[in-house]
Parts: structure tokens; sequence; C-alpha cells
């Protein structure tokens, strides 16, 4: 009924390996992370320079109102995909990282299964109806975990549409708004 020194060292070797592709997984999305903020400071700052030079070359106030309607609308397209890159990365391993907890949780199933059984088989004559019951039990545990999972996936993915479309909104009311702010500068 206790485990063999080579169970025990399967068992360890399989967390070792899920630890190790853990922390991989880890270090290369903060990789993924550091470049994107890297890349994304040196855009900014070349943006930013540019369009200095573009205000220091204003003339008037309508010139300077509707140059800046025009900066608003790239400023937040850039500030939007930064977001969603940042999002796709996190995303990803967070999904990584579920898997990596679904094969875990899969192993452990199956070993206990399979001590239920050697016990069951070991087990004295009558104790039939305790090991059914422990069964029924797991059974219900691993339902259970099975629905939550599922039930946390629908929620993840709901969740992601819903910060699209409140993007894609965002950045459809600054672009009308940047849109209409010169043609109301010229009205006035």
């Amino acid at each position: 009924m206790f485990a063999t020194p080579e169970q025990l060292a399967s068992a360890n070797k399989s967390a070792v390996e899920a630890l190790l592709t853990i922390a991989n997984t880890a270090f290369a999305s903060v990789e993924r992370l550091a470049a994107l903020n890297l890349n994304t400071a040196r855009s900014a700052l070349e943006d930013s320079v540019a369009n200095t030079k573009a205000l220091f070359s204003v003339k008037d106030p309508q010139e300077f109102a509707s140059l800046q309607a025009s900066l608003a609308r790239p400023s937040l397209e850039k500030a939007v995909a930064y977001g969603r890159s940042v999002y796709e990365i996190a995303t990803e391993v967070q999904g990584q990282f579920a898997k990596i907890a679904e094969g875990q949780v899969t192993e452990i199933k199956q070993n206990i299964a399979s001590t239920l059984d050697k016990v069951a088989k070991s087990a004295p004559a009558g104790s039939d109806v305790a090991v059914a019951a422990v069964k029924s039990a797991i059974a219900a545990a691993n339902s259970a975990y099975d629905s939550m999972s599922k039930a946390a996936k629908q929620v993840a993915e709901i969740a992601e549409a819903n910060v699209t479309a409140a993007t894609d909104a965002t950045v459809k009311a600054v672009g009308a708004s940047a849109a209409a702010a010169p043609k109301s500068k010229k009205a006035a």
C-alpha cells in the first residue's frame, strides 16, 4: 500500500518537470514584456520628439488645435495596442499555466484511482461499501472541479470579449471626438 521508491522518484520527476516548465514559461513571458516595454518606450520617445517639433512649427491657434486633435488618436491607438499586447501575453501565460495545472490534476486523479483500485483488491471482505463511498466522493469532487474549470474558462472568455469591445469603443469615441474638434474650432 505504501509508495515504492520508483513511484516516489517518478512523482518527484514529474513535479520537477512541471516546475521547470512553469519557470521557463515565466521567464519567456518576462522577456517578451521587457522587449515590448523597450520598443514602446523607444517609439514613445520618437513620437514625442516628432510631436514636439510639429508643435513648435505651429503658426496660429487653429493650427495648434487641429494638430493636437490629429496627434491624440495615434497616441491612443498606440496605448491601446500596448495594452492589448500586454493582455495577450498575460492571457497566453495563464493558458500555459492552466495546461500545466490540468496535466498535474489529471496525473493526481490517475494516481488516486490506481491507489483506490489497489486498496480495493487488498481490502478485507465487507469493505466494498467503504471503498465505493470513497470512489463516489472522489468522482463527485472531480465532477465539481471539472464544472468549476469550465465555468472559469467561460468567465475568462466573456471578460476577454468585454475588454475587446470596450477598447474598440474607446478608440472609436476618441477618434470621433478628435475628428469633431477641428470642425468645432472652425465654426467658432
